[in-house]
């Protein structure tokens, strides 16, 4: 059985920058090259990630940064320009999502597992569950009308795979090279592997794509779950 993203409008929401290379570029390179509609959702502005060396202006770097690896995609791009460590599901960020999600209409949403390691990814988690069921709702008013239905939503694997137990996977084996250009793009985060507390993402991102490709027998795969919640889930 091979999964079609064709017809879909598939959005990644994720805290930081460089996010979606390690957890879900894969599978949202494999939805482009069906044909669907993609897009990056990225929350924070990166400004409190970067090397032991200071780096002036972080921020601005890594918006270029992202630029450049969703450019590699082919991958419209949100930036809610939240501050690291400042995120949180309260009413004004939700609001920022719940626009973001009109303006893209997605199908699919492919977000944080609630559990993951940090801080942000916990509260990006939340605030992605959130906007996917108020997004459709009429008593939030924005500018942009109501979505008509919910969009399914993903959970994506955790860092390192702690503490995830996957319910399906997604073959990236042909588009691993990719997930390796984009990160790439990422000069700041790359720079940090000579720090004492950071693995370097190179040799996250290949480890934890051949470990669930071996558990899935491919070369490479990225893991995922089903939120399963009232109109949350889709046939596929």
């Amino acid at each position: 059985m091979r999964l079609s993203f064709c017809g879909e409008r598939v959005l990644a929401v994720v805290a930081h920058p460089d996010d979606a290379e390690l957890l879900c570029a894969g599978t949202l390179a494999r939805a482009r090259a069906d044909d669907a509609a993609i897009a990056l959702c990225i929350l924070c502005r990166g400004d409190r990630g970067g090397a032991t060396k200071r780096v002036q202006d972080l921020a601005a770097g890594r918006k270029q940064e992202v630029a450049a690896a969703a450019g590699l995609l082919g991958a419209e791009l949100f930036l809610a320009g939240i501050g690291d460590g400042q995120l949180a599901d309260v009413p004004a960020q939700r609001r920022r999502l719940i626009v973001i999600f009109r303006r893209f209409g997605p199908t699919l949403v492919l977000a944080h597992a609630p559990h993951d390691y940090h801080a942000d990814h916990r509260a990006a988690s939340a605030l992605a569950e959130a906007a996917s069921w108020f997004a459709c709702s009429a008593g939030h008013r924005t500018r942009q009308r109501p979505l008509a239905e919910p969009p399914a939503v993903w959970w994506m694997d955790t860092v390192d795979m702690l503490g995830f137990d996957p319910g399906f996977y997604v073959d990236v084996t042909q588009h691993l090279p990719l997930k390796r250009e984009m990160l790439n793009c990422h000069g700041s985060q790359l720079e940090r592997g000579n720090d004492a507390d950071f693995e370097p993402l190179q040799r996250l991102m290949l480890r934890q794509a051949a470990a669930r490709g071996a558990q899935a027998g491919v070369a490479a795969a990225e893991a995922f779950r089903i939120h399963n919640a009232w109109k949350r889930i889709r046939a596929w």
